[in-house]
């Protein structure tokens, strides 16, 4: 019981982490990978997960053994690395924030029933209201209050994966066949839904991040099995989350041979549909705030994170090293993300989608440099060897590196040919 309060007490960057994955890698991902090839696809939600884990591991590991973070310890490997990483932030900076606004908008609209409301006006509306949020109540309100988030989500689609399952699976139309997983088609879902999850790998600088401002906040820090443990925590949880959405997604659509959206908003707001038919129109509260839930903390948790990513970057590019860890260089930072990503969704509403296959692209293809990045800050003399990673997770890490350079090769072949 001593520990699992001490894990409760402790709950920071491993629930932010959480918050932040659980995004349209889950909710439209996972469902859609349960709705079209069924159960078999838990097989690359598992195998992604447990290859990736390294590489989020590092940003704790580092962070915690040297008190610097990971993108300080890019500049100590050398400015190239440094540079590399400030080119992936920079084009999901002004991609992916947005993205996930106009989601998050369309699913207020849809599945609250408030059509007299435009995408754009929506997300202004979530802008402000989040931005509010980071800058006054700062990293310990997010914690606080993605307390609360978090535990309503993972409850609501608890319940929601019980009635599924009790419902049973739905029967199949005649002459149902499950579409084919190695066309092309299917090879391109696959690397869409092994690359985002849990979560593109550019995100352990902003768990490194959080790491560093939890040690602010509370004045101390805490001993690396204890913060692994909390991040591990996390991480289980966004793995077990992933695998709730495809069960529902499985259950509730595979063999209905149903017409899924490729729009993310449209195929949520399908998917609640789908449940209200399957489950009982009662249900809808519970699904209704799980998916808004899910899209809501992923903004808060992104734009706490790139804004401070950005700072570090600028900070540590300065000429004169200036230190920007300040409170107003905080709010700063929130505001003109907030301003340029509405900015890049009004302008470029109709390209949205092209903006962010570009982010995709540079994110896959990058994801095995920066977890070679990474393995190699912890194998570095910044932290004594004591601490360096156990030679199974230095294995698991070089097979994620293969696993996710094969992926790159093949995706770059797909979309280059």
């Amino acid at each position: 019981m001593s520990k699992f309060k001490t894990l409760l007490k402790n709950l920071g960057p491993g629930l932010l982490f959480a918050s932040m994955a659980i995004g349209t890698s889950h909710l439209v991902l996972s469902t859609k990978a349960g709705a079209q090839y069924g159960w078999i696809m838990i097989i690359p939600i598992i195998l992604a997960n447990i290859l990736k884990y390294p590489f989020f591991e590092f940003g704790i590991r580092y962070t915690n053994v040297t008190g610097k973070s990971l993108i300080e310890g890019y500049l100590n490997r050398g400015k190239l690395y440094l540079w590399l990483y400030t080119f992936i932030t920079l084009v999901t900076t002004f991609t992916i924030l947005a993205a996930l606004y106009v989601v998050t908008a369309g699913l207020f609209i849809n599945l609250f029933n408030v059509p007299g409301l435009s995408v754009s006006a929506t997300a202004l509306g979530l802008f402000v209201f989040i931005s509010a949020i980071l800058i006054i109540g700062r990293y310990r309100f997010l914690e606080t209050s993605l307390k609360f988030v978090i535990s309503i989500l993972f409850v609501a689609l608890l319940v929601t994966t019980a009635l599924v399952l009790f419902k049973g699976q739905i029967t199949p139309v005649e002459d149902f066949s499950r579409p084919e997983l190695f066309n092309e088609i299917g090879i391109l879902f696959l690397i869409s839904l092994v690359g985002w999850m849990p979560t593109a790998v550019e995100a352990s600088s902003w768990i490194s991040l959080w790491t560093l401002e939890k040690q602010k906040v509370t004045g101390r820090k805490l001993p690396l099995s204890e913060a692994l443990q909390e991040f591990n925590s996390g991480y289980l949880m966004t793995a077990l989350l992933a695998i709730f959405f495809l069960i529902i997604g499985w259950m509730t659509l595979y063999g209905s041979n149903t017409e899924l959206s490729g729009n993310a908003t449209t195929f949520a707001d399908q998917v609640v549909q789908l449940f209200t038919t399957h489950i009982g129109n009662w249900a809808y509260v519970f699904i209704a705030v799980s998916a808004f839930a899910t899209m809501f903390s992923t903004c808060m948790t992104a734009h706490d994170a790139i804004a401070r990513v950005s700072i570090d970057i600028v900070s540590h590019l300065s000429p004169k090293k200036v230190n920007f860890s300040g409170r107003k260089y905080f709010a700063l930072g929130v505001i003109v993300l907030a301003l340029v990503n509405f900015i890049v969704l009004s302008a470029f509403s109709a390209n949205m989608g092209t903006l962010v296959a570009l982010a995709t692209f540079i994110s896959f293809v990058l994801a095995p440099v920066v977890g070679y990045m990474n393995l190699k800050n912890v194998m570095s003399t910044d932290l004594p060897k004591r601490f360096h990673p156990k030679k199974w997770l230095q294995g698991l890490t070089y097979l994620g590196i293969v696993f996710l350079s094969l992926f790159a090769i093949y995706y770059c072949w797909l979309v280059l040919s």
